[in-house]
C-alpha cells in the first residue's frame, strides 16, 4: 500500500513540476499562462522560515538547501533560486576574501553577509594597472587581483608559504564541491518540491565587474574622469570572458535565464553619457551574443533605471525579462512590456515593515495593472533578507494564488513549455561580441596550448588527445578565478 501511495505521490509531484515548468518558461516568452508565476528570490527569508540564523545558512549551505527546499513545499511557489543565500562563507573564510564581513564571525549571526566596500587608495587595482588588465585579464587577476583580495596569499616574487598553498588547494577543492552539489539539489526540488530552478548561470556588466570587484566605486568614478579611454578598453577586454562564463555556466537546454546582477551603471552612481558609451556599450553585445545561442538573460535592476529603459528596448524581443526594483513599473510596463517580460515590483519594504492588506492591495495592483495581458512574474523587488515577515509572504503566495489566474489564459494541459528562441536573425553567434585577438589569452583559458606544446617537443601518440586533456584541465583553472571574481 505505502509503494502505491508512494508512486502516486511522485506522479503527482511530476505533474506539478511540469505544470510549473510550462508556467513560467510560457511567462517567460512574453506570453500569457493559466496563472501568474510565482518566484520569490528569497535568501535569508529562507532561514527565518526553517529556524536557521544566517551564520548557519552562509556557514553551512546544506542548511541553506533544506531551507530553500522548505519553502519551496510549504508556500506552493513555481520557481526558486536553488541557493540564494550564494557566497558560502566557509569558502570565503578558506581563502581569507577580504571583502567579506562574515555573519557569526565579522557581524551578528543573524546579519546577513556583508560587501565591504575598499578605501579608494586600497582599492585591488590601481589606476596605473589597466594596461596589465587589459592585457591579459585572467592573468592579472591570478598573478595580481587575487593575492591582494586573500589574506594568506603572497604576491608574485615573493617567498611561498604554507598557508598561501594550503589556501588555494582548500578553496578550490571547497569551490569545486560546492558547485558538485547545485545538480543534485535542482533534482531534489524538481522531485520533492515539484519546483523549478529560477536561473542557471551568472553574469555581470564589465563596468560593474570594475566598480564591484577592482576599483571600488570611488576609484572608478576617478577614473571615468582622469582616464575614460582606459576604462573603456578595459570593459571591451573583460567583455569576452564574461560571455564565456555566462555561457558555460547557463542552462544547457536554454530554458532557465542568465541572471545579470546590475549595480553601479544607471542614476544616480554614472551619468547618461557614462552609461551610453561605456556601460551600454559594453552590456549590450554580451546580450545579444547570448540571445544569438538561445541564452536569455535576467535583468535584475537593483535600483532605479528608469532612465534607460528606452536603451533597453533596443534588444531584441524576449532577450531579457526585465526585473523591476525601484523604478516606476507602469512606465516600465509602458515601455518594455510589449518586448519583454517584467517581474518583481513589491517593494520589500512592504514586505518587511507593512501590515498584511497592504501588501494584499499592492499585490491586487500588479495583477490587475501590470500582469493582465500576461508576461509577468510575481516577485518582490529585490532579494527578500530576513527582514520579510513570513505572513507577509504568505499573503503575497495567497493572493496571487487566488486573483492571479487568467481567465483567458491557457488550461493546465495545453501550456506549452520551453524558454523563449531567437529569431534567425538574431540567431548569429560570433556577430555581436569580437573575440581578443588570436595573439591574446582567449576565453575559457589560462595557459594556451600552443604555449604548452612549444614546450612538450616530439608527440609519439595522438597530438589531439593531449591537446583535449589540457585544455579540459586548464579550462577548471580558469572557472575557478572568474567564478570567484563573479560569484563570491
Amino acid at each position: 500500500m505505502s509503494t502505491t501511495l508512494d508512486s502516486a505521490k511522485s506522479l503527482d509531484i511530476e505533474a506539478r513540476y511540469a505544470q510549473r515548468f510550462a508556467r513560467y518558461t510560457t511567462a517567460m516568452r512574453n506570453e500569457m499562462p493559466d496563472r501568474i508565476p510565482i518566484r520569490p528570490f528569497a535568501a535569508e527569508f529562507t532561514g527565518v522560515y526553517a529556524g536557521y540564523t544566517c551564520q548557519e545558512l552562509t556557514h553551512n549551505y546544506q542548511n541553506a538547501f533544506d531551507a530553500v527546499c522548505k519553502c519551496a513545499a510549504d508556500f506552493e511557489w513555481d520557481a526558486v533560486v536553488p541557493n540564494m543565500v550564494y557566497v558560502w562563507t566557509g569558502l570565503a573564510q578558506s581563502l581569507g576574501l577580504k571583502y567579506y564581513a562574515i555573519p557569526g564571525i565579522d557581524i551578528p549571526a543573524d546579519t546577513g553577509f556583508q560587501y565591504r566596500e575598499p578605501k579608494p587608495d586600497e582599492a585591488f587595482m590601481k589606476p596605473d594597472e589597466y594596461d596589465a588588465l587589459i592585457e591579459d585579464p585572467t592573468g592579472f587577476l591570478y598573478n595580481v587581483w587575487l593575492p591582494r583580495v586573500a589574506a594568506p596569499l603572497v604576491p608574485i616574487g615573493e617567498p611561498c608559504t604554507v598557508e598561501n598553498n594550503l589556501a588555494l588547494v582548500k578553496t578550490s577543492m571547497a569551490m569545486m564541491q560546492y558547485f558538485a552539489a547545485f545538480g543534485p539539489q535542482v533534482e531534489r526540488l524538481r522531485t520533492e518540491c515539484g519546483t523549478v530552478s529560477a536561473i542557471a548561470g551568472i553574469l555581470k556588466a564589465p563596468l560593474d565587474i570594475i566598480a564591484d570587484k577592482m576599483r571600488g566605486y570611488l576609484g572608478l568614478v576617478d577614473d571615468l574622469f582622469e582616464r575614460p579611454e582606459k576604462v573603456l578598453a578595459a570593459c571591451e577586454a573583460l567583455a569576452p570572458h564574461l560571455a564565456h562564463v555566462a555561457k558555460t555556466t547557463g542552462d544547457p537546454e536554454r530554458n532557465a535565464p542568465v541572471g545579470l546582477w546590475m549595480h553601479r551603471g544607471g542614476v544616480p552612481f554614472v551619468s547618461p553619457k557614462i552609461f551610453e558609451n561605456i556601460y551600454w556599450a559594453t552590456l549590450k553585445p554580451i546580450i545579444q551574443d547570448l540571445w544569438s545561442e538561445g541564452l536569455q538573460t535576467l535583468f535584475y535592476a537593483e535600483g532605479s533605471w528608469d532612465h534607460h529603459l528606452e536603451s533597453f528596448a533596443e534588444l531584441p524581443d524576449r532577450s531579457i525579462v526585465y526585473h523591476l526594483d525601484q523604478g516606476d513599473i507602469y512606465k516600465t510596463r509602458d515601455v518594455l512590456g510589449d518586448k519583454f517580460c517584467l517581474s518583481g515590483g513589491l517593494p520589500n519594504t512592504l514586505l518587511s515593515l507593512g501590515e498584511p492588506q497592504d501588501v494584499r492591495k499592492r499585490c491586487l495592483e500588479l495583477i490587475e495593472g501590470i500582469a493582465q495581458d500576461g508576461g509577468y512574474i510575481i516577485d518582490a523587488s529585490a532579494i527578500i533578507q530576513n527582514d520579510a515577515t513570513v505572513e507577509n509572504i504568505r499573503v503575497m503566495t495567497e493572493t496571487t494564488l487566488e486573483h492571479g489566474v487568467y481567465s483567458r489564459g491557457h488550461s493546465g494541459g495545453s501550456l506549452t513549455a520551453g524558454g523563449p528562441r531567437p529569431l534567425p536573425e538574431h540567431a548569429r553567434p560570433g556577430s555581436f561580441l569580437a573575440p581578443p585577438a588570436a595573439d591574446k589569452p582567449q576565453p575559457g583559458e589560462c595557459y594556451a596550448w600552443r604555449k604548452k606544446r612549444a614546450e612538450i617537443g616530439p608527440i609519439e601518440g595522438d597530438e589531439n588527445i593531449c591537446q583535449k586533456t589540457w585544455q579540459d584541465i586548464d579550462a577548471l583553472g580558469n572557472a575557478f578565478i572568474w567564478q570567484l571574481l563573479l560569484s563570491f
